[in-house]
């Protein structure tokens, strides 16, 4: 086996997705030496599997809704049709042209990439193994752990990529599924049932808990479950999937309900969306000692230190929320904790508040909150005050024919400080960030109050929720 000469660097950051190669950049722009190792496609899972790609999908069903109720908006649009594999192939598109930009991006910093698959061997050595065998021996004096995760399997529904999918497969799928069963009804789940519903399949949601997107306010699950029984879709709420039988042409699975009453079906095909699994085997963390939290990822500090020092750790294969930009600002948090311990007293890291990232689910109708929902603020001992708007009160929402949904925020009745927004409808994912600001600079009723926002929008909502919850709501 070929060997190369040990190669020497400040950080070497394992894993390419949006916390490693954003570490990776940051590092660099502090002055330090800096190598990423990835063992497939830089840019990761989100830029080349997950988040970008199935926002091409997604948008690609939006428009086809779009046309599909174009006599709603005075126009006519016949002979619709939709393309799967043209749809697919824009959404490939999409993400080849975000992995040469993320390639432009370490070249454009100076980073070293190293294609391979990456080992720990001690605290600040690491080995990449090429394609074809060779070896190239790393040295830092710190080491990134940003490996992320995949789908969790089912014991009992083995994703085989024919039938039985998970959101890999459902990305490139070798055909238009005609009745679909969704296992799971997360985000990942929901924005699949929500794009294959729109592509014309018939689609069921099977849930284990009490409601869908069970992260989220009971307000909003109520409200998607709602429209996406509209839409035509099947949801099952605390059920459970029993036998799964995968045969050559379709999937018989028994389903029972919340009433204990069991039926089987047969679909032709099951998306597993149900969780996922760090990817932690075979890079050296057990030979480091390094220790993994209850849920099996690796256990670490608000700037992503783990109990080795000199070894860090940030993104999905850490605690959660398991989500991309999480992932990213803990990138940044590591890598200005690492240049200050390395004697730069220029930068100032600040631990990641969990409390202040948003979620962002791209079904339609799109949901996206942040905070604490009304329940958990309850739960926690908060006197409340909560308000609520609809889209129906929004003369842009009417104007746009999207008049369905509403924002939602609470607040503690005792400070007036904002604890929680959630909302469901057109473009929430958009208007969320509003809030974000607002509660990362501990915003209270008073500002949200007294800030002017601008007509027509749909933002005006984000200021009518907030008047709501003090009795003063103007056009309801």
């Amino acid at each position: 086996m070929e060997t190369d000469l040990v190669e020497q660097y400040d950080v070497i950051v394992l894993g390419s997705g949006p916390g490693g190669y954003v570490a990776a950049i940051r590092a660099s722009q502090l002055g330090l030496k800096t190598a990423i190792v990835e063992r497939e496609l830089l840019g990761g899972i989100c830029l080349n599997w997950g988040c970008i790609p199935t926002k091409a999908l997604l948008r690609s069903a939006e428009v086809l809704h779009q046309m599909k109720h174009a006599k709603d908006y005075g126009l006519a649009a016949d002979n619709i049709t939709a393309d799967i594999q043209a749809v697919v192939a824009r959404s490939r598109g999409v993400a080849k042209q975000l992995n040469q930009g993320v390639t432009h991006l370490m070249k454009k910093n100076k980073i070293a990439v190293h294609m391979g698959q990456g080992k720990l061997t001690a605290p600040g050595k690491l080995t990449v193994t090429a394609e074809g065998g060779k070896t190239t021996e790393l040295e830092a004096k710190h080491i990134i752990i940003a490996t992320g995760a995949r789908a969790r399997d089912l014991p009992k529904a083995k994703a085989d990529g024919k039938r039985i999918w998970t959101y890999r497969h459902a990305m490139t799928p070798p055909e238009m599924p005609g009745k679909l069963l969704v296992i799971g009804s997360g985000a990942i789940g929901i924005e699949f049932a929500s794009f294959y519903n729109d592509m014309g399949a018939e689609v069921t949601v099977v849930e284990m808990l009490d409601r869908v997107v069970p992260v989220e306010d009971a307000d909003v699950s109520a409200f998607l479950e709602k429209a996406l029984k509209k839409q035509g879709m099947k949801v099952f709420t605390k059920a459970n999937v029993g036998a799964i039988e995968n045969g050559a042409d379709a999937v018989k699975v028994t389903i029972k309900d919340k009433d204990g009453k069991e039926t089987t079906e047969a679909y032709s095909h099951v998306i597993v969306a149900v969780g996922i699994v760090p990817n932690l085997e075979n890079i050296g963390l057990e030979d480091l000692g390094i220790e993994p939290d209850k849920r099996f990822h690796i256990k670490v500090d608000p700037y992503g230190r783990t109990n080795v020092s000199g070894v860090w750790a940030i993104g999905d294969c850490t605690d959660g929320p398991w989500l991309a930009h999480k992932a990213s600002h803990e990138g940044v948090t590591a890598s200005e904790a690492i240049a200050q311990e390395l004697g730069n007293a220029d930068v100032h890291p600040h631990p990641l508040d969990r409390r202040n990232i948003p979620g962002c689910t791209y079904c339609h109708p799109q949901i996206a909150s942040v905070g604490l929902t009304e329940g958990k603020a309850k739960e926690a001992g908060y006197e409340l005050r909560v308000g609520t708007f609809p889209f129906i009160g929004n003369g842009k929402a009417i104007a746009l024919g999207e008049p369905e949904g509403f924002i939602k925020t609470v607040f503690d009745a005792k400070t007036g400080e904002l604890l929680g927004a959630h909302m469901i409808g057109a473009e929430v994912t958009e208007l969320i960030q509003g809030f974000v600001v607002g509660k990362t600079l501990e915003t209270t009723e008073v500002e949200l109050i007294q800030s002017v926002f601008p007509h027509p929008t749909l933002s005006e909502m984000m200021h009518e929720s907030t008047l709501a919850a003090f009795g003063r709501v103007l056009h309801m």
